[in-house]
């Protein structure tokens, strides 16, 4: 089954003329949630990745599980005030705002080698933020994976713009 097929659309959430890309359905069917992982970590096999990094919630699953393919650490990457340990943070742009995301302050190292993984990827604002603060830590943020893109939103060219590579493995016209 292509990963695409594994993918739910529901119009309408969370607001009119939104069509929300719901990715549960991969998650729950073995072998698309394999085809993803597998897809997501592939151009990074034997790069030496020491740690991947996960946006919350998403992120964590998909992070994860690329994170144990790739015998990297993991990182998660916070909604403000959702971590037990010192935290460093960072603002970020929102469609109609703005929001703070965190990590641990020794999640990363200096120079550690560390991939993002999410979802989805919209306007890039969360993921910039994200790869912002891991910079800010001393990460290098060698690429930043999705298996969603919503092109006409701009944020893959946004991350791309950061010199940082982005890997999508489904496009979806529209929002």
């Amino acid at each position: 089954m292509p990963l695409r097929a594994a993918i739910r659309t529901i119009p309408d959430y969370p607001k009119k003329g939104i069509l929300f890309r719901d990715i549960t359905t991969l998650l729950g069917d073995a072998k698309a949630f394999r085809k993803a992982v597998d897809e997501l970590v592939q151009p990074w096999a034997g790069a030496k990745i020491e740690k991947v990094a996960g946006m919350e919630a998403r992120g964590f699953i998909l992070g994860g599980a690329v994170a144990h393919q790739l015998s990297a650490g993991f990182v998660p990457i916070r909604k403000k005030g959702k971590l037990p340990h010192q935290t460093v943070s960072i603002s970020y742009a929102l469609e109609y705002g703005v929001d703070e995301m965190e990590m641990h302050v020794d999640a990363v190292a200096q120079g550690e080698k560390v991939i993002l993984v999410d979802d989805l990827i919209a306007t890039g604002g969360t993921a910039e933020g994200a790869i912002r603060l891991l910079q800010k830590m001393g990460a290098n943020v060698v690429a930043a994976c999705f298996v969603i893109d919503l092109p006409d939103l701009g944020g893959a060219k946004k991350i791309e713009a950061l010199g940082v590579p982005v890997r999508t493995l489904v496009a979806f016209e529209g929002h």
